[in-house]
């Protein structure tokens, strides 16, 4: 009978054992979770504190990169200047003894009067009122460009020969070579007058 009795009190005591045993593995694995927080929190505020990792810049090349010509531009020669003619060494008596015209302002002092004039409005006004087109002479081009210059009008002095061009490449020529060109708007009885040409102040042809 006191065998008995001593081995039921024994019993309790394990009971005991086997609660301290739970709490102790609650505690540690409280504490293990706690720990692990504590390091994910390091981690993540060393994360912010470190500086972002920049992208290694590309070395230049030391070959320069090949540059585009640019087309070659077809410069316009200089025109005269504004109220002047051009003059040089085969100005001849004609351009001196002929009423300059500088703008479309201008008149003739007198019917017949001969004119002359390097002004481009000046020279297209003459051409429209006389349903004039500009032209150049066939078999004269020189250079890439028209060669002696003239009109097409209706009527006064037609030729087979002759072949219409845009105003952009008359100019062109008649300031290339520095002409001038000497007209009339009437002839001396009032009637319109045809009469033109291109003068050359450095030869004594135009």
């Amino acid at each position: 009978m006191r065998a008995t009795t001593g081995a039921r009190k024994a019993a309790p005591a394990k009971k005991t054992t086997a609660a301290s045993r739970s709490t102790a593995a609650r505690k540690t694995a409280t504490a293990r979770t706690a720990s692990a927080r504590k390091a994910a929190s390091a981690r993540k505020v060393t994360a912010k504190k470190a500086p972002a990792r920049k992208a290694p810049a590309k070395k230049a090349s030391a070959r320069p990169a090949a540059k585009r010509a640019a087309p070659a531009k077809r410069t316009a020669p200089p025109s005269a200047a504004a109220g002047g003619i051009r003059t040089g060494r085969g100005t001849g008596r004609s351009v001196r003894s002929s009423q300059v015209i500088s703008s479309t302002m201008d008149r003739p002092e007198r019917p017949g009067r001969s004119l002359i004039t390097a002004n481009h409005e000046v020279i297209q006004r003459w051409a429209r009122d006389r349903g004039a087109k500009p032209a150049t002479i066939a078999g004269t081009e020189r250079d890439g460009r028209a060669g002696v210059l003239t009109f097409n009008i209706p009527g006064y002095r037609e030729s087979s020969r002759i072949r219409e061009i845009t105003w952009d490449e008359w100019f062109y020529t008649f300031d290339l070579r520095r002409l001038n060109l000497i007209y009339q708007e009437q002839l001396r009885d009032g009637r319109p007058s045809n009469f033109f040409r291109t003068e050359s102040p450095d030869r004594e042809d135009g």
